[in-house]
């Protein structure tokens, strides 16, 4: 989809200590082989206070006060994530709402696994293109995972998990950037990968193990070739169509923000799936902070931003992905550079 008069008017992040890769591995939490691998250096971790509204929260506040946009032109709040929030039967999205905006700002959370921030992007943008030149919209993003539900070094091989928030502000009175297109594509048979043996009828206390769910489908299904390239597809799907919506080919595209993955995962999603280099990633970042859950996206264009990487002109390919399998992209075209102080909290 082509928008008009849609823009990025301003992002925001919070992000915990950094956690060393290297100690996780000399404790025995990180497995030697997929150390090697991935190439992690540290991920974000939250103490023991700071849940995921809180984190969302101050991304917010961040992401409003860099816009310049008015409180009362904003309209909507759209919150991801994929782990607990929390509290239970609670919604989170009117939390953050709350405490970053007011008290009379719409607010609805989006699940869609790790590509919930970026679907919720696309859901902000409609709202921001129907408000005729006044709108804008928040996006907020947050997780935290914590032992011994989930084991953030194992829990999916390619995937080391961090916390942290995110937040970006839409607006339609202007902003840095400006977004060109938004696409998603699905194949929701792909839900299976992860779900396991079957569904329960209540919640388990047990650990998250993805592994054992993808063990299981490639046992039912003589392995995950197939289910790989149909994800593929999808993607690449996708992608054609963002780029051309955005009048843009893959050779045009100056800097890209996939999954924060390992490195061997994201020599797969860049370069051999998208033919795009990671060299033009924010790996660089990724290897710092972790998988942030839906936030990997928002949170590396951040930094991009703040580092002042990026430059006017310049064209950024938003790559999200998550179980289901969905994928949405967006293109971004940058027209100015912030000069924004980097985020220092917990020692960043």
């Amino acid at each position: 989809m082509q928008w008009e008069g849609v823009y990025v008017a301003g992002t925001g992040v919070w992000l915990g200590e950094p956690e060393s890769a290297r100690s996780a591995l000399e404790s025995g939490a990180y497995d030697a082989e997929q150390y090697a691998a991935d190439e992690i250096l540290s991920v974000s971790v939250a103490d023991e206070s700071m849940a995921p509204p809180d984190m969302a929260v101050h991304a917010a506040t961040t992401a409003l006060k860099r816009s310049g946009v008015d409180v009362a032109d904003v309209d909507l709040l759209v919150h991801s994530g994929i782990w607990f929030q929390g509290v239970e039967m609670w919604p989170a999205a009117s939390y953050v709402a709350g405490h970053a905006l007011g008290r009379g700002v719409p607010a609805f959370g989006l699940e869609q696994e790790c590509n919930g921030g970026l679907g919720a992007l696309e859901v902000a943008a409609r709202q921001v293109a129907a408000r005729s030149g006044t709108g804008a919209a928040m996006v907020t993003t947050a997780d935290r995972f914590g032992a011994p539900l989930v084991r953030r070094w194992s829990s999916e091989p390619g995937f080391v998990y961090g916390d942290g928030g995110t937040a970006l502000m839409l607006s339609a009175r202007g902003g840095f950037a400006r977004l060109l297109s938004t696409a998603t594509g699905s194949d929701n048979s792909l839900e299976a990968v992860v779900r396991g043996p079957g569904l329960r009828p209540l919640p388990s206390a047990e650990p998250l193990d993805l592994l054992g769910r993808v063990g299981h489908y490639m046992r039912a299904n003589g392995g995950v070739r197939e289910a790989t390239e149909r994800v593929a597809a999808v993607v690449n799907t996708v992608v054609d169509t963002v780029l051309a919506d955005a009048g843009i080919g893959r050779a045009d595209v100056d800097r890209v923000v996939a999954l924060a993955s390992g490195r061997s995962r994201l020599e797969w999603q860049l370069p051999q799936l998208l033919g795009i280099p990671v060299e033009r990633s924010t790996w660089e970042f990724a290897r710092t902070v972790g998988h942030l859950g839906a936030g990997d996206q928002i949170a590396g264009f951040n930094d991009l931003v703040e580092r002042r990487e990026l430059n006017p002109g310049d064209r950024v390919l938003l790559v999200g992905g998550g179980s289901g399998f969905s994928c949405t992209c967006a293109v971004l075209e940058i027209l100015d550079v912030p000069e924004w102080e980097p985020f220092r909290s917990g020692g960043r």
